[in-house]
């Protein structure tokens, strides 16, 4: 089944909401989102994502330690790749660092924003997240002195961008965000503690915070969520459990497995595909 073809189903016209949620679909495809004929042309509604950060994190499967420039290659390619999937009225939330250091300072926040406009996307707003992660601070540069020293930001970006229109008027027009949810999440700064990459067993594991505030703001009941950099699955999971419908991709064999027994464990249904083949 081409993914255009995961069923609308509405939930009014079914016996109950797990009977509802088996059938609008979850699926989990192994394949590189580099590939732009991985899938059919816009199908996606919302994406929620958070790309590697080529910061020599140690995956099976990726390449973690590119030069800044084939980083940013990278990402134009992917980018461009769910532009292209996206319907006209689609939104990213892209979780990106604010900056980096190794190897040199970078504006990595600000230079994938630009390029993410320059293949399509337009730009809406920012959300920073506060992780408050305290052990940063680890490198002060010159010590109690204007010589050097060195400023971290222990924060990361979350870059709200959409494909042509902003204001929704497909989909169900159902929302579900709570009046508290509402006026707590549209302030731009969220605090939320990250994730723990031994208890998920995964190099960068999602927050389940950040899907779940995303979709819930940024989509109604029964859009399709996207996420190409799926990992251990949690953008799957938010997306399924607040009534969704769902696609994630995975290029490593490993994380796969992961993320397919998460999902099981948590939901009890997944549809699991290797596109790779």
């Amino acid at each position: 089944m081409l993914v255009s073809e995961v069923p609308t189903i509405y939930e009014s016209a079914i016996p109950s909401r797990i009977e509802y949620l088996k059938r609008i679909g979850l699926r989990l495809y192994q394949g590189d989102c580099l590939n732009e004929n991985l899938f059919d042309r816009e199908f996606i509604d919302l994406i929620v994502t958070s790309p590697p950060y080529n910061v020599g994190i140690e995956y099976n499967s990726n390449n973690d330690e590119l030069s800044y420039q084939n980083y940013l290659d990278f990402s134009r390619k992917w980018l461009k790749n769910c532009y292209q999937w996206s319907n006209t009225q689609a939104r990213l939330l892209l979780n990106i660092p604010l900056d980096k250091n190794k190897g040199g300072n970078k504006s990595v926040g600000a230079d994938i924003t630009i390029i993410a406009q320059e293949v399509g996307w337009k730009y809406h707003s920012t959300i920073v997240w506060n992780e408050g992660n305290i052990s940063r601070r680890t490198a002060w540069g010159s010590w109690l002195s204007a010589s050097a020293p060195f400023v971290i930001a222990p924060v990361e970006l979350i870059v709200v961008l959409y494909k042509d229109q902003w204001k929704k008027t497909n989909g169900t027009k159902k929302s579900d965000v709570t009046r508290d949810e509402f006026m707590q999440w549209t302030n731009g700064l969220w605090t939320f503690n990250g994730e723990s990459k031994k208890r998920i067993g995964h190099p960068a594991p999602f927050p389940q915070e950040l899907p779940y505030r995303s979709i819930k703001l940024f989509s109604y009941i029964n859009d399709l969520v996207f996420d190409p950099f799926c990992g251990s699955g949690t953008t799957l999971i938010q997306a399924f459990k607040n009534s969704r419908r769902v696609v994630g991709v995975e290029i490593d064999a490993k994380y796969c497995e992961l993320a397919r027994n998460r999902i099981l464990q948590e939901i009890g249904t997944i549809d699991f595909v290797k596109k790779n083949e």
